[in-house]
């Protein structure tokens, strides 16, 4: 009888993930435990490197989505990966962080690619854009960044308050300023949460550009690998190739993307603006069917007719504004 095919091992804590990353190295791969929060591991492949940071308890819930993005690359490219993992939110604040760059400058590790590129979400996009000061000339790719929890910049900001008692005005500190030596870097931000929104506006350079990624509610990176984009966007910002025309032609994908929907009918609703509920719920009605759209449909529907606002193209079915195969939800400006 045969045997039977090994189940994939569940991706569950810290160690299933650094397990799932140690698992082949390469020829000059390592792995580094840098104190008792932090990890380094890396995977040696081909000449093009991904810097990731991300939090150990972000890449189990990546787990369920396929994995740690990093390791795709690895995988399906051939990118070497560079690591860095925190078992708590540190925002890679940390003196063995510092030494352990240092020594990656020392060594010109950065030197031996052909691109070096920064990657990272929330915590991990302070990092990314923090550290990328030792690899001149990268790219970096930020989705939410923090530009600093040092009080005296950003008092106003009281979101964390275990990460508002580390030290951000050291070496590495000031997230903004650590940019100045990057080929381009690129700021993912949703405008309409507004302490992200301010921290975006502190980034700003020629060489830097900021991506409005409205009414994805906070969750930017999960909602770019659902839409199963964000790897294309991670690989034109590598290759330098990043525009804002590209970055927004691959964003249409949200226009099938049910919690984006959701999110601009809410904040469409929430402002009153009848007429483009009645037109998004329209468009998304076309193409799919969804109780939550219909029955907006109907109260808009209702609230139009009751101010004597209702226009023909509701009225009549057969007298739209859009036909099927060319609808597009409304956008929110």
């Amino acid at each position: 009888m045969a045997a039977d095919l090994a189940e994939p091992k569940e991706i569950d804590s810290a160690e299933a993930v650094i397990a799932l990353l140690t698992e082949d190295l390469g020829e000059s791969g390592f792995q580094h435990v840098l104190d008792e929060q932090h990890q380094a591991i890396y995977i040696s492949r081909g000449p093009k490197l991904l810097v990731m940071f991300q939090q150990f308890d972000d890449a189990v819930r990546d787990a369920k989505l396929g994995g740690p993005v990093g390791l795709d690359f690895v995988d399906d490219k051939n990118y070497s990966l560079l690591y860095l993992g925190a078992r708590a939110p540190t925002w890679f604040r940390a003196n063995s962080l510092y030494e352990f760059f240092d020594d990656l400058v020392d060594d010109c590790f950065f030197e031996d690619f052909d691109q070096v590129m920064f990657y990272g979400a929330g915590i991990g996009a302070y990092a990314a854009c923090a550290y990328s000061v030792a690899a001149p000339g990268a790219q970096v790719l930020a989705i939410a960044p923090q530009a600093t929890l040092d009080m005296d910049r950003v008092g106003w900001d009281k979101r964390f308050p275990k990460g508002r008692v580390l030290d951000f005005c050291g070496r590495y500190g000031y997230a903004p300023d650590m940019l100045e030596g990057s080929a381009q870097a690129f700021v993912l931000f949703d405008p309409f949460s507004t302490l992200d929104h301010v921290h975006a506006s502190l980034f700003h350079g020629p060489n830097i550009a900021r991506f409005k990624c409205r009414h994805l509610n906070g969750m930017i990176e999960p909602a770019l690998r659902e839409m199963d984009i964000l790897h294309r966007i991670i690989a034109a910002c590598a290759d330098g190739e990043l525009t804002h025309e590209c970055f927004f032609h691959v964003l249409r994908a949200r226009r099938e993307h049910t919690r984006y929907l959701r999110t601009l009918l809410y904040s469409l609703d929430k402002k009153g603006e009848t007429l483009r509920v009645a037109l998004l719920c329209k468009a998304v009605l076309a193409r799919r069917s969804g109780p939550v759209f219909r029955k907006s449909l109907a109260a808009a529907e209702k609230r139009l007719h009751d101010l004597g606002q209702r226009p023909s193209w509701l009225r009549d079915p057969d007298a739209r504004p859009f036909t099927q195969e060319t609808s597009e939800p409304p956008e929110d400006a």
